[in-house]
Parts: C-alpha cells; structure tokens; sequence
C-alpha cells in the first residue's frame, strides 16, 4: 500500500481555491455534451467543442445534457485523458456512433468518430462539430451574465461592496456562520453588477444593519464627493461614517442600480474606516462605491460589457483544417479533420435544439439566422455513407494556444490512421479496470457505465468563495455545488481513483477559523464527507492526509452539533439536533412524510427527526478515532465521548417508540422540552421508515432494540422490497406508490445501513443490500444505458434523471466490496493503523482500532487471490474465516480489544 500513502501525501497540489485537479480541457459543458477547454477560469468563459451525429436530410441529434437526449457516457478515464460518448441515432445499437475524446498533449485532444451501422440497409450519416464561447449564466442555467464594467476618474479607486471587513446583520441569522454555496455573507448574484456579485440578501431591512470598509486614499481630496452605487427598495436613510465623520443618505426607490451622490468635503490621504448603517428598515442592494472630487464625479460612468463570442475564422494552413479566434477569450482554437465532403457554416442562434432540427432541410445558407443571441461554428461532414453491417471511422483534433502555436500544430499534425488509433489505444489503456474476481463479470458492463456517469458529471464554471471553479454534480440538471451527494461521489471515486475522491473531499472543506462557512453547504447536510475521510484514511493511512483533514472536519461537526459559527442546530434542552434553519430536508428525502408534515405545518422550531442527531453521533465516533492519533488532538476526545453520551441518551429517552418499534420525531415546547412523538392523524408513529431506523447506524442501541430495528429493514412487509430497501415502511398508513423518495428505492442510505451490517456482525444482511442493488443496476442500464436517481418500487424501474451519479455512487462500493481484488471493507467501528498487502494479494496483515464494544462480533471482508485457501489469526482478538458469495474472505471477529491486529496467510 506504500502508492496510496504516496499519493496522499502530495497535499501542495490541493487546490486552495475549492477547484479539481484537472486539466483544462475535459467534459465540462452545460450545454451540449462533447469536449470543453476552460479558456477564462477567472472570467468563468468555457470553450465547447460538441458532436452532433444525424441522418443526411432528415435528422440531425441534438446531444443536449439538460434532459434525455440520445446519448450516454460510455467509458472514461478518471484524469479525462480518454473518454467517450454513445450517440443512439436508431436504437438498439443499430445505428450509432461512439465518439471518443483523448489526450495529445496539454493543447490538444485527439477526436474519434466511430460510426455504426447494423442494419442490413445502407445508411447516409452526417457529422457536425460545433464550436462555441460560453460566458458564465447566473445559476440555475439562467440566463447568461452581464457584468458591468466602471470607468473612473485618475483620482479614483473602486471599491467593490463584497470587499468588506465585517458585515453585521443587527439580527443574527443562522447562516452568518455557514453562507451557502461558499458565498461570503449579505452576497448575491446578478446582473449589471460590477464584478457580478454585490451585497443584497434583504441588508438593510432591519435597522442597524452595518457594513465596515477599511480602505487607503492615495492622495488627498479638497472637495470630495462619495458615490454609492445601489438600489434600495423604497425610501430611507442609510448613515455613512468617513473616520469620526458622519453623513446621511436619503436613497430613494428604484428599480435599478442608481448612483447616489454625497457631499463630503475635505478628506486626507491615507487608510480610512467606512462605515454604512441602515437607519432604517429598507433592503437594499450594494454594488460598491467610489470618492472623487466633485468636478469629476460626472467622469464616473458604468458600462454593460458585451460577451465577445463571435469568432474570427481564419484559414488553416492546410486543408481540413480551421482556426478560431475569439476576442473574448485569450486562446487561438484550431480544427483539423480528415473528411472531404465539408461545408464551413455559422449559427447564429444561442440555442440548437429547435433551430438546428428546423435547419436541417437549409441546403444553401452558410450562415443560419437564429435569436442572434449565441453562435456556433458548424463544421458540417456530409454524406457519410455506410453500407449495411459495416462502418466507418473519421479522425480529427482540436488545440490551443497563441496563434503561432496553433499555426504550427496544424501545420505539422497529421491525422494518419495508424498515428491516431496508436493515440488512441495507448490512452485507452487507462480504462482498464482492476483486477476482480470473475464472479463479478455480469456485472462489468453496468458498473463500466455508472464510472462513465460518475467521472464525467463534471461541469464549469461553478462559482463559489469568489472564483470559478470545475465542480463534480451529481448530474448536469444541478448547475451547483451538492454537499451530500458529493460525498457519494467520492465515495464512489475512492474506487476508482483515488485522487479525484481526494479533491471531492477538499471542494467542501474550508479554512479552519472561517467565520463565513464552516464547510461548503448547499442542500442537505448530511455529513457524508466524513465517511469518505474515514473511507480513504482506511485506505492509505497517511499522517498528512490525516493532518491536512482532520482540523476541517471538525470544524463541519462543531457547527452540525452547535457548537460555532452561529449555529442552531442545538437550541432543544433534550439535547436532540435539527438543520430546519439551514435547508428543508433533513436527510436529502424531499417527500419524506414526517419532514413534508413538519414544514406542512411550521413545526421547525420544535421538531427534531431522528436522523441528524443519529449522523452526528456516528461522526464524532469516526473523529474520536482520528483524535488518538496526534496528541495534539487528544483533548478533543472527551468533548467527542460528551457529546456522544447526551445525545444517546437523548434519543433513547425522548425518541423510541416501543409500540411502533421505531425511533419518533420528538415535538418539543417552546421551552425546547420534549413533550410527544410525533404521530400521524391514524395515532401511528409517523416516523415508521429509514428516519425511525437511524440509531442503528449510530450504533447507540440495546440489542433488543437492534434486533428489532434489523427485523423492520429486513421484513418483506416493511421496508424490504425486492428491489431493495423502500425509504418508508410500507405497512405506514402514509405509505404511497407515486412519491420520489416514498415508495422508491434509492442507494445512499442504503449504504449506510449496508456499512451497519458489518459492525453487527451480520454480513449475510450486508450481502442482501449489495447483490440486491447490483442486480437492479445491471438490469436497468442493460436495458436502458442510462444511470438512474432512483427505482420505483410498484415496477422495479429507474426514474428520475437519466445520467446521475450522486447518490446511486454505492453501486461502485457494493462491486469493490465484494469482487475488486485487494479491497478490504469494514463497518463504520474499525479504523486501520497499518496495513500491508502482497502483489499477488496471497497475504495480508492489518493493525487496527477498535471502537465497538468487546462483546459485539463484526465482520471486515478481503478479497484475496482466488481458488487458495487461507488462514487467519488475530492478536488481541478471536477470528473466523470463511468465503464470502463474491470469492473473497469474510471474517467474523469476536472478543476485539480496543487495539487489534490479524494476518491472513495461505493455508
């Protein structure tokens, strides 16, 4: 295991700035798949290169990402070196192509175009590529974003409204300390604004609200005048304090951005305190502000700046071959292809779904005429004739840089077949997987899509803590950062590479002592990053991965417990753990009865579900176990063993249910004191689903009550379906057919109950989940290709979006589990001290602590080489060897101290 210690402790290349280690060219569009170069990242602006395939003069396939479009990700290398879409024009797999994209060089990409045909019929086939400037859109492919642009006099600095040293709401929020999507607080997105963002979030609707500047006048001012750019609601005074001067606004209403004009007099030179206080209730919107002279102050002038993304085509210096210029961006672009029947068109249109298709029978114009609002450079390839059961294979290659650059590419690449497939091959190379065992075979073609899926959902630009980023989606539908689905993306990428789960894991942590965002927060905060630290670290057991993460993740904690930041998650005197203030679902089940009636009827302040409290504990156990490993951090395990203790109590106190053998949401007064469990209007607890189920995964419950709680999970009238485990008992009276997480089975909280299984011992029940998923997934994309969100329990099929990764990640898990050679999976009680592995995986030694009780039994699996017999012992604990359904090694361990070791030998 020495690789993954040294691949853990290259810590310098982390990106401070929240972005992926990637390069500049990859999967990245927002708009029509194919491959994209990040031309501006400071900017936000993506260059797309897209392949649209189609029927000559009858169809052309419009590969939109926004929603099921024809196409499937198909393979893909994790550092995006080779990757490649499915382009279904007459489905199943009769006509088609593969297109292919993979690394040249740092510049360059080689793309590959494989057309199919298996029909016994000839096929007249067309190949477009487009090319396109993508500005950044406001979120929510909104629409696309005007910055405006400030021309000041030469006495004058701009001070941008985000650039302050302390914004005080005068009544706290609880997201001062946790501002979402990484935003700095009072921030919000627009147009017209001067660098895109100003200060809004409803500042000023309180009275006393208050913005502090520390700012440095180079020069003196005789007859200085302020100018505040800014709208305001309706009519109020707004103080400004220069120094120990005061001064009063009057801003009156508007429905833009105005600039309001302030006489100041004289000002010396020097650092300044600029104070702005509310004086009365008025929100306002705060672009920034400027001192002046008063002669100048008419040479202040705000200009809308215009997205430059037209390009300039210029010849190649051989045929077949186009260079791009556009004045946005600072890259040259060139295109070489090697098809002869081509014709050079323009779109002049921002979007190709309807004008493209309504073109299509346009045989005369070069330049198309659409909304005028976008445009695309249409490299058309038409015919491409195929005969029946055959096809054809075209080459071609994209590049940037300086025009001299670009030049010279073109002039001395050539696109010669064997060359290309060389290329090709050699990066292909990197698809291959590890080795598993042979049993797990049926399942590589569904497991081969969901890595193509889960690597390639990756977009730009994300904009978070004032920069544009590259960022992993759960699917291209959420134009966002995700917190918990990210953390199943890198649980999923911990298999497949390790490096890019490294980076998941960095995008959501934030600086220790950051006041603005304890961690990334967007959606539901479940804390998944943890178990994906815990996933790694067990993996690789490297101090500076540990040193880099630990400080970060405790952090996230303190404010899931309530303890920094402003947080309000603990504000109940049982003890008992909400996230109502900071987003509506409690753990990422939008429909999740109990949770839709609690917002139904505004019961935030007093309602504690069970499962916030239950992941919070879980965490301070995995954090527990990092802090004995540095002295430094040995103080913090007794707040952790504290904390632990009262919300155990706590829930098994107030929330159990011994009737409905289920955990309760707790309803609390208005003093914070525990007064009912929640019920539904039949008297049944209406909490009977995976929420009731959560203290099993806390691992906080009595052996009845476990027994009890497995019993539900596992009872075919319940919770287990044949697809798997429902999110809602199906005995409930609230029980429906038609919900997105209510009568669906979905993976991630099965993967917290998969990891259960192993600390209880049960790993015939572990087992269940995993082969039950692996074959729903099989069947699904088998039939379909696509990756589904989530499986309807009346039919057994996938629904939701088409091409997700996110939380249908533990498909990679559950197949690493028990088939990928190598792997070693415990439950969420067994943190690694050290480990070793041979090459030809016939021995295995691992040191390990313990944090479960000496008298629980629980399971940790191996998978050694195959058809050998081995033997295990323990040290400090009892083993039990068997083989697991997959081929590899289960061991069932009793009698465990807190410290332990075992060795697998060949018997």
């Amino acid at each position: 295991m020495k690789e993954q210690k040294d691949m853990y402790d290259d810590f310098e290349r982390l990106p401070a700035n929240h972005d992926l280690s990637l390069p500049a060219w990859g999967p990245y569009t927002k708009k029509y798949i194919g491959l994209s170069h990040i031309s501006d990242q400071s900017k936000g602006v993506r260059f797309d290169l897209s392949l649209f395939p189609g029927f000559y003069r009858r169809k052309i396939d419009i590969p939109n990402v926004l929603w099921e479009s024809g196409y499937h990700p198909w393979e893909a290398a994790p550092d995006f070196s080779c990757y490649s879409h499915r382009h279904e024009l007459e489905w199943k797999d009769r006509v088609y192509a593969d297109i292919s994209f993979s690394q040249l060089n740092d510049q360059s990409r080689l793309i590959r175009a494989h057309l199919v045909n298996q029909t016994d019929k000839p096929q007249n086939l067309v190949l477009h590529w487009l090319a396109s400037l993508q500005p950044p859109r406001l979120p929510g492919h909104g629409e696309i974003q005007i910055i405006t642009e400030v021309q000041l006099p030469d006495d004058a600095k701009w001070i941008d409204a985000l650039d302050y040293k302390e914004l005080i709401f005068d009544k706290p929020r609880p997201s001062d300390g946790l501002v979402y999507d990484g935003f700095i607080r009072g921030e919000v997105r627009g147009q017209y604004f001067t660098n895109g963002s100003a200060i809004g979030c409803q500042f000023g609707v309180d009275t006393e609200d208050t913005l502090l500047y520390e700012i440095n006048l180079d020069h003196s001012y005789q007859d200085a005048v302020f100018l505040l750019r800014c709208q305001a609601m309706q009519d109020g005074e707004l103080e400004l304090r220069l120094g120990e001067r005061e001064f009063r606004f009057d801003l009156e209403s508007s429905d833009t951005l105005i600039l309001a004009e302030l006489p100041i007099g004289i000002l010396s030179a020097g650092k300044l305190t600029v104070r702005l206080h509310t004086l009365s209730s008025n929100g306002l919107i705060i672009d920034g502000f400027t001192i002046t002279e008063q002669c100048t102050a008419k040479e202040v002038m705000f200009v809308d700046r215009p997205w430059s993304i037209e390009p300039e085509l210029l010849a190649g210096p051989v045929p077949g071959t186009l260079i791009l210029h556009y004045p946005e961006g600072p890259y040259y672009y060139g295109l070489m292809w090697n098809y002869s029947d081509v014709e050079i068109r323009q779109f002049r249109s921002d979007e190709l779904d309807q004008f493209a298709r309504h073109t299509v029978h346009n045989h005369v114009d070069a330049i198309l005429h659409g909304n005028g609002r976008g445009h695309y450079t249409n490299v058309f390839m038409r015919p491409i004739p195929i005969s029946p059961e055959s096809s054809t294979l075209l080459h071609g290659m994209v590049c940037s840089g300086t025009f001299e650059e670009v030049y010279s590419y073109l002039s001395n690449f050539t696109l010669d077949y064997e060359k290309c497939e060389s290329s090709y091959q050699a990066e292909r190379t990197k698809l291959e997987t590890p080795p598993y065992y042979p049993t797990g075979d049926r399942y590589g073609f569904s497991q081969q899509l969901m890595q193509a899926t889960l690597l390639t959902n990756t977009v730009f630009p994300v904009y978070t803590k004032r920069t544009f980023i590259r960022h992993n989606t759960p699917g291209r539908w959420w134009d966002s950062l995700y917190t918990w689905d990210s953390g199943f993306i890198g649980l999923g990428f911990a298999h497949l590479d390790e490096r890019r789960a490294i980076d998941c894991l960095n995008a959501y942590m934030t600086e220790p002592g950051d006041s603005g965002a304890a961690f990334i927060h967007h959606g539901s905060p479940v804390p998944v990053q943890h178990y994906l630290f815990h996933e790694l670290w067990n993996g690789g057991q490297s101090p500076a991965f540990l040193n880099h993460f630990y400080p970060r993740l405790r952090q996230y904690y303190l404010f899931l417990a309530g303890k920094i930041n402003g947080s309000t998650t603990n504000t109940l005197r049982t003890g008992l753990l909400k996230t109502w203030d900071y987003f509506y679902n409690s753990g990422g089940w939008d429909d999740y009865p109990p949770q839709k009636y609690v917002h139904e009827q505004r019961l935030e302040a007093t309602a504690a579900p069970i499962i916030t409290t239950s992941q919070v504990i879980r965490i301070a156990k995995i954090l527990r176990m990092a802090a004995a490993m540095n002295e430094d951090w040995h103080m913090d395990i007794q707040e952790y063993d504290c904390d632990i203790k009262l919300w155990s109590k706590a829930l098994e106190t107030y929330a159990w249910d011994e009737q409905a053998g289920y955990y309760g949401y707790v309803i609390h007064d208005e003093k914070g004191e525990a007064i009912d469990l929640l019920r539904h209007d039949s008297g049944a607890n209406y909490n009977m689903g995976m929420d009731g189920l959560y203290p099993l995964v806390a691992g906080i419950c009595t052996k009845d009550r476990a027994e009890r709680l497995i019993a539900a999970l596992f009872d075919k009238k319940r919770l287990w379906t044949p697809i798997g485990l429902s999110t809602v008992d199906q005995s409930a009276p609230y029980y429906r057919a038609d919900g997105y997480w209510n009568g669906a089975v979905w993976m991630p909280h099965q993967w917290f109950y998969w990891k259960t299984m192993f600390d209880l011992g049960r790993p015939e029940l572990a087992f269940r989940i995993a082969y039950t998923a692996l074959e729903l997934w099989k069947a699904e994309t088998e039939t379909t290709y696509n990756c589904y969100e989530h499986f309807i329990v009346q039919s057994g099929r996938g629904a939701g979006w088409h091409h997700f990764g996110g939380l249908s990640a533990p498909v990679i898990n559950w197949f690493a589990a028990y088939y990928k050679l190598g792997k070693v999976t415990t439950g969420f009680n067994v943190w690694m001290l050290q480990q070793s592995l041979n090459e030809d995986y016939t021995e295995y030694k691992a040191e390990f602590h313990y944090a479960g009780a000496r008298s629980d039994a629980f399971t940790i699996l191996i998978n050694l080489a195959d058809h050998m017999q081995f033997v295990a012992t323990g040290t400090g604990c009892k083993v039990e060897c068997s083989k697991h359904p997959g081929g590899g090694l289960e061991l069932l361990v009793t009698d465990c101290l807190s410290q332990a070791s075992i060795s697998i030998q060949p018997a």
